[in-house]
Formats: C-alpha cells, structure tokens, sequence
C-alpha cells in the first residue's frame, strides 16, 4: 500500500510551514504536496514556546501561533491546508528512507514515493544522559523544543509559584525562560559553564549588563560549572541540583538548555554530510538532485563569511524554506540564496537583533549606563562583518543590515565607536562605491585600451576616406583644367 506526490515535506516544524505557503503562491496543485511531522499539530512558530505560552496571565495558545504568523502573513491552521489540497500527515514518523528510489516508509507502514523531497527535520534539544548525567525522565525535569515540552514545562511552573528553579544553560533557551520563570514569581539560578551568558554571541561587555538586569530581578548566576547528579525524593521528584565546584542547590523546577543536535540520522549514509548538518548548495539542494534541505538541518553557503555555516535561528528557517521552493518551483528564475545571518531574541522589556558575524576586533557604542539603546560593530580585515543592536526600531535595525551587506571599510575603531549608529547611517545613505582590487584594475586598463582603439579606428577610416576623395578632386580638376588650357591654345 502507498500513495505518490510531486513534492513531501518531511518535518512539520517553522520552515515546514513557510515552504507550504511558497508552494501555494508558487502554484501548487491540490494533492501535489505532503507534510509529514511527527508532532500531533499542523506547523507552528516554535519562538512563541518559551515566551508568550509560558505567561501566567493569557498565555498564548494554538492556533494563534501557528505559522506565517510571525511575518505578518497568513495563520496556517489545519482547515488552511485541507483548503489548499496539502496532506498533512500529523504524529507519523518517517522510519526510512530510500533516496535512489525516492521512497519514504511511515510508522504506520505505508510506502509514499516523491519526485522532490525536502528535509526539514530541523533538531533535537540534547539531553542530559549525553553527559552522564541521569533525570531526564523526572516530572520536574524539563526541556523546550516542541509543544510536548512547552506543556510540561508550563504545568510544572503551576505547582512551583514561590519555588526554586534552576536552569541549566545561559543560551537562547536559558536566557528567555529564566525570564519566564521569574515573571511566574518563581526563584531562578541560572548555572553556565563559561565566563557569561549567551556565550557565542555576546561579548562579555554586552553580557554583563544583560546579567546585571536579571540579578536585579532577583536571578542567581553560578558560572564556571556543571551539573554533576540530582537529588531525589521518593516519588523520583528532583529535589537539588549537584554541581561541579561542589555547591548544591535547591529545586522545584529544572529547566535543561545545553544546546541542539540536527536530526539526520536518516540521511547521513545516503547525503553528504558537513558541519554536522546536510550539505546544500546556493539553491538548497542536497547531493542527490532531488533533495532538498532547509532551516536548522541544512549547512549551506554564506557569501558573507566565505564559507559552509549551519546556523541555528528561525529567521534562517523561514527564509532557506522560501529559497528551496522557488529552487524547485523557478529553477530559472531562483538565483544563489544569498542569506545574510540574523540573530534576535526578546527577554523581559528588552529586544536585540544582531547581523553578520562576530569575528574581528569589537567596538561598542551607546548607553550603556542606562541599557536602553547600545551595541557593537565586529570589524575584520579593515571592514565592517557584524553588528549588535539592542532597544533599535524597525528603521534602526534594517539600517545595521544593510551596512553589514555593503561591508564598508572602517578607518578609525575609535571613530566607529563615537560614531555609534550615525556610522551604519552614514554608510547607508551614500552612494556605494566599489572597491577595486588589482585584478579588476588591471581588467578595467584593457578595457579602457580597446575602447580607445575601437574610437580611433573608425576616425583613422574617416581620415583615409577624406584624403582619397580629395585627391582625386584635384586629380579630376587638373585634368579638366589641363583639357580646356589645350583646347584654348
């Protein structure tokens, strides 16, 4: 038993959703399209999980944050799909797959063939035992990756009002449910194995007094350790959190942030695989012409860096989803996905957006003191490749983006620092000027002789053609001339 699409979908996350809304508009037939998740829910905006879904007052619940709706575009509820002729095959698993045949096989044993596939299998949170560390499975113990953990996770903050919580990890997911936590008036220690918080992005300036606000909201920082073991109480409940440097500490609630691992396991014998994602190229196309990849599984390239990235963020998702299925859709009309990094989370009154890269040397710029409106510029080689703004407005940060695009020189770090924003601004609003490299100013020299050349010679032509009528005016008078002196002698 099987059934046959042009194209499946396997995946039900954020980019999942954003490629079926490109199919539609791109004009895709009723029955053409597949979506295959093994959530029991039709694709949702999987930022809304560690915020609004975690308030204690109108905590926001589906459909609302369904996808598009983060892009000001359509809500994708179930009814939109059935309405637009896509299967959507809900709580199945895909348990093989065959890419010479392109035959997939669900858990519930049915053989689905495609003529393009697209892997949107995005990834897993890492779990504890990773580590060796045991727990994961205890009732207070908890992860944020799909709607099952956001469940959990908000039934467990219920019965814990006034507790203890201790979140393990200082990243996306760390920083934004600590908020959460402590807004549900919980107690929240945040434990970090390096220096600060959100360590592959911020610097430690930057981090600082991000840490700063959360210690005056009455959050707790144990940094430079691990967690070792939990303690347990009899019905398996943990209790305390064990650590490296030896401390101990009270919990109600665990919340575990330790970062992701892409789900590729069914593909890696088959795809090449790099950077711990699918490789694809500018079209978001796998080694095997059929496949396609997008969002957290697939490692593409970034013009701005040079180089392969996967990164891990939901603008990348939504955008590369967009790409693949103009790729497929317009082959001829889809041009090299030219991404330009994006980065951007939102934790109690605060907002920040970063783009480009944080490599080079780093300049801060803006207040500071007051945290309202800062940031920084990394420079590498002479030239602008990141910038961090935090408390910008819509105009500000599309601003900063597109000076990272231009890439322009930077002359003096202490000027890009005074400048702050005015600098981004400055560059935006003027004429771009190439850079030239030797190459192209060798290039430019011929191409200004043979434009010479081309010029002379139609003139030297011109020349040539005048004097051959002129003399041969004269000729023909001298003739005439000589003939009627002749006649008259």
């Amino acid at each position: 038993m099987g059934r046959a699409f042009v194209y499946v979908i396997v995946g039900g996350g954020v980019a999942a959703g954003y490629a079926a809304l490109e199919f539609t508009r791109k004009g895709v037939s009723d029955g053409e399209l597949c979506i295959i998740s093994n959530e029991p829910v039709a694709p949702y905006e999987r930022p809304a999980l560690s915020k609004g879904f975690l308030l204690p007052e109108n905590p926001t619940r589906l459909p609302s944050f369904h996808t598009c709706v983060a892009a000001n575009d359509e809500i994708l509820t179930p009814k939109w799909y059935k309405e637009h002729g896509i299967e959507l095959l809900l709580g199945t698993r895909v348990m093989s797959v065959d890419l010479k045949r392109m035959t997939l096989v669900s858990s519930t044993g049915e053989t689905i063939s495609y003529k393009f596939l697209i892997i949107a299998t995005g990834a897993r949170a890492l779990k504890l035992e990773e580590f060796g560390v045991e727990g994961s499975d205890a009732e207070n113990v908890c992860y944020l990756r799909d709607l099952n953990d956001a469940n959990k996770l908000a039934t467990v903050i219920q019965s814990s009002s006034n507790g203890n919580a201790v979140v393990i990890g200082g990243g996306y997911i760390g920083m934004e449910c600590a908020a959460s936590l402590v807004i549900n008036k919980i107690n929240v220690t945040m434990v970090l194995p390096g220096a600060h918080c959100m360590a592959r992005l911020f610097t430690p300036k930057i981090a600082t007094l991000y840490e700063d606000y959360y210690r005056a909201k009455g959050v707790k920082f144990m940094k430079g350790t691990t967690l070792t073991s939990f303690e347990f109480d009899s019905d398996k409940k943990v209790t305390a959190v064990n650590l490296k440097d030896g401390n101990q500490l009270p919990a109600d609630l665990v919340v575990v942030g330790i970062g992701i691992r892409p789900n590729t396991s069914l593909f890696e014998e088959q795809l090449i695989i790099e950077k711990g994602g699918i490789k694809v190229n500018s079209k978001m196309q796998s080694s095997e012409s059929s496949v396609y990849a997008i969002g957290d599984v697939a490692t593409f390239p970034v013009k701005l860096y040079g180089e392969m990235r996967r990164l891990e963020h939901v603008d990348s998702a939504r955008k590369s989803a967009r790409h693949a299925v103009s790729a497929i859709m317009e082959p001829e009309k889809t041009g090299e996905f030219d991404y330009l990094p994006c980065f951007y989370s939102r934790f109690f009154a605060f907002s920040w957006q970063f783009y480009g890269d944080h490599v080079g040397e780093v300049v801060h710029f803006g207040d500071y003191e007051e945290g309202k409106v800062f940031g920084a510029y990394w420079v590498k080689e002479g030239h602008l490749v990141g910038s961090f703004l935090e408390g910008g407005t819509k105009e500000e940060y599309e601003t900063i983006s597109k000076a990272i695009q231009l890439r322009p020189a930077v002359g003096d770090m202490e000027d890009l620092g005074r400048e702050g924003l005015g600098f981004a601004e400055t560059v935006v609003s003027q004429p771009v000027v190439p850079e030239v490299t030797d190459v192209q100013s060798s290039v430019m020299v011929r191409q200004a002789s043979i434009r010479v050349v081309v010029m002379e010679k139609p003139l030297h032509v011109w020349h040539a053609v005048t004097g051959v009528v002129v003399a041969a005016s004269v000729a023909a008078f001298a003739y005439w001339y000589g003939r009627k002196r002749s006649r008259k002698w």
